[in-house]
Parts: structure tokens; C-alpha cells; sequence
């Protein structure tokens, strides 16, 4: 039973917590001061740590793509619902290539990611055990599908965690502090690669080189507020209007 003194106690570690119990860095792993983790974010970001059901939220947006709707979907579902073009809860193989064509992929391309996509992801959101032979992605199980060696933004329910989407930037990104050039994600890619985890390596490096393709700017970075559309796929829109002539390219 806790008795009111185990309370003060309680207390009065927690306002007296130690710079050693906080400490990012430690001396004999080298690689801890080469990869910083940001410090700062709860005075930027209500509650940095918690995984977000419904909003992609970094220390810039706290509520997410402003005028994007979430549908009540995960923050992973909304990725992929972009390529759900009848929404019907279901991707197909050919609405996947019409998708990457909507954003501005070749022909060739896009029919590769088709096969690709629906080779690697459809089996593991099936709601049976029984294989389709029409490769078919559904949605609401989308986060079976996540892979390891990733950035750990998205946790296995499909939901954002900010501190890790924040935690890239601060950790890989060394030319310019909110963008990645291509040698930085390869970097990120390799540092979030887990043992023995070949197919998780693969994808990851296959996922942030079809993003950085599809979003680097002029001068060949990766923005962070690309990336976090990517996060939860209103990128894959304001690609699609882009390509219609529907909106003005970001700066």
C-alpha cells in the first residue's frame, strides 16, 4: 500500500531528476554523439513520444497536414489510401499503377512498383490464409504488412510516433538541419538496418529512393515536410494535383 510519504518521495525524485538520468550521450558509445536526439521537442510538441492514431504531427505542424483528412484511418492507412482510387478499403494491382502514374512516375516505373507492391504486401493484409490471385491490399490490415529496418515513425499499429520522425533529421540530417541529400538517407538506411533483417534493408532503401526521386528539390534534398507527407500520403495528393496543373509547385 502507498502511504502518502512514498508520494512526496516520488515527487520530489521526479523534480529532482538527475542530468546524468537525462543524459543523450554516453561516453564509451561514440556513435551516441554522432547521432543526436533532439531534447527540445516538448517545449515545441505536446507529448513528442506519443504514437499519433490520426495526425502526422512534427514540431512544426502539432496538428498535422493542415486541410488533409485523416477518414478516421491510421496515419499508415492514410498513406496508403491514396491508392485506393475507389475507396473502397481495397487496393488492386492496377489502381497501384495508376497511382505512381497520377504522381508522375514513367510507364515502365510504375508498372514495376505495381508488381513489386502487390508481390511483397498483399498476402500479409489478406483477411484469410487462402492466397488471391488478384493481389489484392487491404487496407484496414495495411499495418501487417509494416517491415523491420525501418525508421520506427510508423509503430506496428500503423500510428506516428513524432519524436522518431523528428529524431531522422536530428540524427542524419548534417548539410542542411530539415533535409536529407540522398548520401544522408542512405546513411539513415543503413544505421536502421537490424540483424539478419534482408528484406527489411531492401525495402527501406527502395521506399526512401522512390521518395526522394518523387520530392527532392532543386538542389537534390529531401525537405522534412516531404517526408512527412510521405508519412501520411498527402505528398501523393498534392503530386497527383501538381501533375494536373491544379496547384502551384512548393518552393
Amino acid at each position: 500500500m502507498t502511504t502518502t510519504d512514498d508520494k512526496a518521495l516520488k515527487a520530489n525524485d521526479h523534480d529532482h531528476v538527475s542530468n546524468e538520468a537525462m543524459a543523450t550521450v554516453a561516453d564509451k558509445a561514440p556513435i551516441t554523439a554522432e547521432r543526436k536526439v533532439r531534447a527540445d521537442l516538448e517545449t515545441k510538441l505536446p507529448k513528442p513520444y506519443l504514437a499519433r492514431a490520426l495526425a502526422a504531427s512534427d514540431s512544426e505542424n502539432v496538428n498535422g497536414t493542415s486541410g488533409h483528412k485523416h477518414e478516421n484511418m491510421t496515419v499508415l492507412q492514410q498513406h496508403a489510401a491514396f491508392f485506393d482510387r475507389d475507396n473502397d478499403g481495397i487496393i488492386y494491382p492496377l489502381e497501384t499503377y495508376r497511382g505512381f502514374r497520377a504522381i508522375g512516375f514513367n510507364v515502365i516505373a510504375s508498372f514495376w512498383f505495381m508488381i513489386l507492391v502487390h508481390g511483397v504486401m498483399s498476402y500479409a493484409t489478406l483477411p484469410t490464409w487462402i492466397p488471391s490471385l488478384f493481389f489484392p491490399i487491404y487496407i484496414r490490415n495495411i499495418h501487417r504488412a509494416k517491415h523491420g529496418s525501418d525508421s520506427g515513425t510508423y509503430d506496428t499499429e500503423g500510428r506516428y510516433i513524432p519524436a522518431n520522425f523528428e529524431n531522422m533529421f536530428s540524427k542524419y540530417a548534417r548539410t542542411v538541419p530539415d533535409k536529407l541529400t540522398f548520401g544522408e538517407l542512405w546513411h539513415m538506411t543503413e544505421a536502421n538496418k537490424n540483424a539478419f533483417d534482408f528484406f527489411g534493408w531492401i525495402a527501406s532503401k527502395m521506399e526512401w529512393g522512390v521518395l526522394y526521386i518523387l520530392a527532392k528539390d532543386d538542389q537534390g534534398f529531401l525537405s522534412k515536410e516531404a517526408a512527412r507527407r510521405c508519412f501520411d500520403g498527402s505528398l501523393f495528393e498534392y503530386c497527383a494535383k501538381v501533375r494536373d496543373g491544379g496547384v502551384a509547385k512548393m518552393e
